[in-house]
């Protein structure tokens, strides 16, 4: 018998697709004619989802997509769509809300059989072999001999994901108070597992973002015990498997509780938000750890997932090919015992204190994933080391077991560039150099800036999603939009250049132009240009990443005050009281938006500085952690609302000013940081 297949994927550009580009199914990307074929051919479609860097989706692919029998099925009873999650955020999203509300869970690989139409009748993640086939087999008879059961259920069930994203216009007067954020932040610490910091749960995730919100509250409130928490949080972090001890760079999640095995895929945006967390965690504690993790955690980024021309590639794969040659998670990372003891001779019992080559660090195979457990105090005292030794030790050893691991296999890079994920890793470096002062963090965000202003930015107002060989693609999405005004906001209070600031408010303009939901001032995450999926979402929970929703309404709250601009005002504040009402359910979900609502509950602080020295004073300034201010400044005469009439000649002077009502200047940091104060 033989076997024909016809693999589109072969035509794409996501290295996520062609992975599947040699499969005997006969997979095809999501467009136009794949949807008319399932039509014309009243053929029911798998939408099968995943990502490059995704454990369990290389092995389903493995086990199903690579067997001929399994593709013998898909192929004969199924029009067969593969779809790279990054690229296609969109559809990710319609379809794992499907899989949500019939399966109570969600995850990757995502399939789904959907009706010729692209509305779902079935779903779920990873599927073993047998219950694939299983699967296939029964839904495809069932399509065969009573239709009308699957249509009248993909008709309720698109009902259901209509309703799941439904954000209603709340007409109550807004009222942002700090007691229903204590009573928030309240309720959540319920799940805090003070022991290892995060969640007492596993698998742990970072959540960079809901420490960053429980980071600023603490210090807000001087709450010790909250502080305490947080910084307990990030060390644990810091120390564990989940960072790199060697090569630096977070991983995605940590399965155990100690965050010592990770997922050891390696995420752009994951890196992009911690490098920012951490800066400001560092700005409040100078604590030396984190700013190691900071400058290691660039360095990474640089030497692996930075093109030549300042564009950021998107992951790192968590498998790599072993000795054997077999692709196996974690192979790149581990570390056995004897490998060790041949490489560091002497030094050997000092690392294995260091970073665990015990039963704390074990993991499984004779593998050991380095792990710290005390702070540098418990090595000195125990080997009767110096700080400065110590370090030395340190760089050698880094250095040593880089070149050795330099000589395995490399995990698979995915090498697309996505706008948004672009704009997190921007800020990110811009947040390090606002922190650490290094000049070199500011020329690479310049970079990269640059890029999505000459490259990804189109004549017409609005941004492209995607670049692969040298070609930008696929419409953004409010994620795009949303990210990149967050970072060109942060890279105009750092430089002064109102080029990224006049580009963030012309971006947020063509999002109310083709965005906005006028039902409830919410913003839909596709464009009204796109073609319709089976509903339009918006994305208003905030995950790993904060929702697109909640850092646009961030932006609309910052530019409201540069351009004394009402409306932005008036919808930031209208999309907030909009969510408020979920807000208390599950706060961890809405941590960018509490973190807005700070900015409600306290006062806001508009910081003018005109004249010669102005960058000498924000470099000044940005050694203080205030985190409900912006900055505006100029050398010169300028029309912007915060500095028109405010330039004398020869003096450089700071305006401390609280919606438009300024404070006497003054010329002086430290008695300006004393008016906030």
């Amino acid at each position: 018998m033989t076997h024909e297949f016809t693999n589109d994927l072969i035509n794409e550009t996501s290295p996520y697709l062609l992975q599947h580009a040699h499969n005997p199914v006969n997979w095809k990307a999501w467009n136009a004619s794949t949807l008319n074929e399932a039509k014309t051919q009243n053929k029911l479609i798998i939408i099968s989802v995943g990502y490059a860097a995704c454990h369990w989706c290389h092995v389903m692919e493995h086990e199903s997509f690579e067997d001929v029998e399994v593709a013998e099925i898909m192929n004969t009873n199924f029009i067969n769509i593969k779809i790279d999650r990054e690229e296609r955020p969109d559809i990710d999203q319609v379809y794992m809300n499907a899989v949500q509300l019939m399966t109570g869970s969600g995850g990757w690989p995502m399939n789904v059989i959907a009706l010729p139409d692209g509305r779902p009748v079935w779903g779920g993640t990873y599927f073993r072999k047998e219950q694939w086939i299983s699967s296939l087999e029964q839904i495809s008879k069932l399509y065969k001999e009573k239709p009308e059961k699957l249509l009248e259920y993909a008709q309720k069930l698109e009902e259901g994901i209509a309703a799941l994203d439904i954000v209603n216009l709340n007409s109550e007067t807004p009222k942002f108070e700090p007691n229903f954020i204590d009573e928030a932040v309240h309720k959540w610490s319920k799940q805090f597992d003070h022991r290892e910091g995060g969640l007492n749960r596993s698998p742990k995730f970072m959540m960079p973002n809901n420490y960053h919100f429980l980071l600023r509250y603490a210090y807000k409130t001087k709450d010790e015990k909250l502080q305490e928490y947080v910084n307990k949080t990030l060390t644990q972090i810091a120390y564990g498997g989940v960072f790199d001890q060697i090569g630096g760079g977070f991983s995605r999640y940590a399965t155990d509780i100690n965050w010592h095995v990770p997922h050891f895929e390696k995420m752009l945006y994951d890196n992009g938000q911690l490098v920012s967390l951490y800066a400001d965690a560092y700005l409040i504690t100078k604590n030396k750890l984190y700013k190691n993790v900071i400058e290691e955690t660039l360095d990474f980024i640089k030497n692996e997932l930075t093109h030549t021309n300042g564009i950021f590639y998107s992951s790192l794969d968590a498998d790599s090919n072993n000795s054997l040659n077999e692709l196996e998670e974690g192979a790149f990372y581990v570390w056995k015992k004897d490998e060790l003891e041949l490489l560091l001779e002497d030094d050997f019992k000092l690392f294995a204190h260091y970073y665990n080559i015990n039963n704390y660090g074990f993991w499984e195979h004779n593998n050991y994933v380095l792990i710290r457990k005390d702070d540098d105090l418990s090595s000195l005292k125990k080997f009767s080391l110096t700080q400065e030794q110590l370090d030395t030790k340190k760089k050698k050893w880094k250095q040593l077991l880089l070149k050795e691991r330099a000589k395995r296999e490399k995990p698979r890079l995915d090498d697309k560039t996505l706008t948004s994920w672009n704009a997190i890793m921007l800020k990110g470096y811009i947040d390090a150099y606002r922190v650490l002062g290094h000049n070199e963090y500011l020329e690479v965000a310049l970079k990269n800036a640059a890029f999505i202003r000459d490259t990804q930015l189109r004549a017409d107002g609005g941004l492209n999603h995607n670049f692969k060989n040298g070609t930008s693609s696929i419409n953004g999405y409010l994620e795009d939009y949303a990210n990149t005004i967050d970072a060109f906001l942060a890279l105009y209070e750092n430089t002064i250049d109102e080029t990224w600031l006049l580009i963030a408010r012309d971006l947020s303009n063509y999002v109310f132009d083709h965005f906005v939901d006028d039902t409830n001032r919410m913003f839909y995450f596709t464009s009204d240009e796109d073609p319709s999926l089976v509903s339009r979402t918006i994305e208003y929970r905030d995950n790993v990443i904060p929702a697109s929703s909640s850092i646009m309404a961030k932006n609309l709250f910052k530019l409201s005050h540069y351009f004394n601009n009402s409306h932005f005002y008036n919808v930031a504040t209208t999309m907030l009281n909009n969510v408020k009402p979920e807000i208390l359910t599950y706060p961890s979900s809405y941590s960018n938006w509490l973190d807005l609502m700070l900015n409600y509950t306290e006062p806001y602080y508009e910081i003018a500085i005109v004249g010669d020295d102005v960058m000498q004073k924000i470099s000044k300034l940005n050694t203080y952690y205030i985190p409900n201010k912006i900055i505006a400044g100029s050398k010169i005469d300028n029309s912007l609302p915060l500095l028109k009439n405010r330039y004398i000649e020869d003096e450089t002077l700071i305006y401390v000013c609280v919606n438009n009502a300024c404070k006497l200047p003054v010329s002086n940091v430290n008695e300006a940081v004393k008016l906030i104060e």
